[in-house]
């Protein structure tokens, strides 16, 4: 499916246009995903405003981390439009083309802080199907998160295991928004 197909001719309520707008000055255009989420407009509002929920400055997860538990998931889910699009986000937020780079291999690597480590252990196994979370992963992100923060680390993997896998499942191609 792509994302255009009868999008140019379909009419947007407008706080989807609003939206748009806001993408359109944020990246420099429109979001290939967000012309297929408006089509459910009302949905579409509700993604957006959970996503602004959990992306604020008021966070218990530091921005750096927020973006590099959205590109592992994106990368387990096989979404390129959504590793290229927080790959970017990573970058503004200070994250290093080489922690980019050593994402995958997390646990292996000195770039990582331990807590970073534990709440990217914790999006791999929240994401993948056949794994559980269990006592020792829960222990390791007592030590590094409170109970508000384990909440709201969980909603945000949550969150982008639903955008991955829903722009993966669409075909939704990157636009090009991380050119590393």
């Amino acid at each position: 499916m792509t994302p255009h197909s009868s999008s140019a001719s379909r009419r947007y309520p407008w706080y989807v246009r609003l939206i748009f707008a806001l993408q359109r000055r944020r990246y420099g255009a429109e979001l290939e995903s967000a012309r297929l989420w408006g089509r459910i407009p009302k949905g579409f509002l509700a993604l957006t405003l959970l996503y602004r929920a959990l992306d604020r400055s008021s966070s218990p997860i530091d921005p750096a981390l927020r973006s590099l538990l959205t590109v592992r998931v994106s990368q387990i889910n096989w979404c390129d439009f959504c590793v290229d699009l927080n790959s970017a986000l990573a970058l503004q937020r200070h994250v290093t083309e080489a922690k980019l780079e050593a994402l995958s291999d997390f646990e292996h690597s000195p770039l990582f802080s331990e807590r970073e480590k534990a709440a990217l252990a914790y999006a791999e196994t929240v994401t993948r199907s056949n794994a559980k979370v269990g006592e020792a992963l829960t222990a390791r992100l007592g030590t590094h998160f409170d109970e508000q923060a384990l909440v709201e680390l969980t909603a945000l993997v949550a969150f982008q295991n639903l955008s991955s896998k829903f722009n993966a499942a669409l075909g939704v191609a990157p636009q090009g928004f991380c050119r590393r």
